[in-house]
């Protein structure tokens, strides 16, 4: 899958999924591979990877559509297992990886299984709690989440479920455009990445730099804290004691969409290490 940017979106929508392609390199820069969380696509200003579009002046960056969202086909159910398939297809012959909230999830897994294929991992805010359950800020988080799981109503909309993950906690929802509740109709039927059980060993034995990178939540809306940003950081504390990686606190709750300037800087420093 080398080549120029147009090759690569052309190799990419070939295994069916959609890829955003911005490379400013002529094809020469060290691919970086972006696994975008729920409710959003790879390229959306608002919670994807938009403000991270400064990076190709030297790298290849390659931003997924997860299936059922932005432009990538419907599933029934999308998974971070499919997800971690997708991710390894595009790393090709090895690259950088960053995934944010469920795609970090995904970058774990993927990860975790091809390890010879990557150069860097970056988690922003991963929704990885299960394995930080044995912290009780985690571990109410799950209780929680489950619970929430259990009883989502047969009849529950995209639209309903937009406003639940946003105004029901005290954020201004997004607007319902289709793109945004086709993206929220994806996050709905999509097995809980809370859940999830990942390998951690092969990735803390991985020879190559790691980075978890936090909101520290100052600002944001009480119920909102409570409920994801204090489990969020616990699990980021967690990981990147286990992983022995870095961790970057910037001010806010969304760091690479508040926070650009700091999370593209620390980007660029991880990715001169391989």
């Amino acid at each position: 899958m080398g080549g120029s940017g147009a090759d690569l979106a052309k190799a990419s929508a070939g295994d069916g999924i959609h890829v955003t392609v911005w490379d400013e390199t002529g094809g020469q820069g060290p691919r970086a591979v972006f696994a975008h969380g729920i409710l959003t696509w790879g390229d959306d200003a608002h919670y994807g990877f938009a403000a991270q579009r400064p990076l190709a002046d030297r790298h290849r960056l390659l931003l997924m559509d997860r299936r059922g969202y932005g432009r990538s086909p419907d599933i029934a159910h999308s998974d971070y297992e499919t997800d971690a398939d997708d991710l390894i297809r595009l790393l090709g012959d090895g690259g950088h990886l960053v995934g944010h909230a469920y795609g970090g999830v995904s970058a774990l897994v993927a990860a975790a299984r091809r390890p010879d294929l990557v150069r860097s991992l970056t988690l922003i805010q991963p929704g990885a709690l299960r394995p930080a359950a044995g912290h009780p800020v985690v571990a109410a988080a799950l209780e929680r989440a489950r619970a929430g799981m259990a009883e989502l109503p047969a009849d529950f909309s995209p639209e309903e479920f937009l406003r639940a993950s946003t105004e029901a906690l005290g954020m201004a929802a997004p607007e319902p455009t289709p793109q945004r509740l086709r993206a929220a109709a994806a996050s709905m039927a999509e097995r809980p990445c809370w859940d999830a059980e990942i390998a951690l060993e092969p990735l803390a034995a991985a020879p190559w730099p790691k980075l978890l990178i936090s909101g520290d939540w100052a600002g944001a809306p009480a119920l909102y804290k409570e409920y994801a940003g204090e489990p969020l950081i616990a699990c980021a504390e967690f990981l990147a004691d286990r992983l022995g990686a870095d961790h970057l606190v910037v001010p806010g709750y969304y760091p690479h969409t508040q926070q650009p300037e700091a999370v593209n800087a620390a980007l660029r420093e991880l990715w001169t290490r391989r």
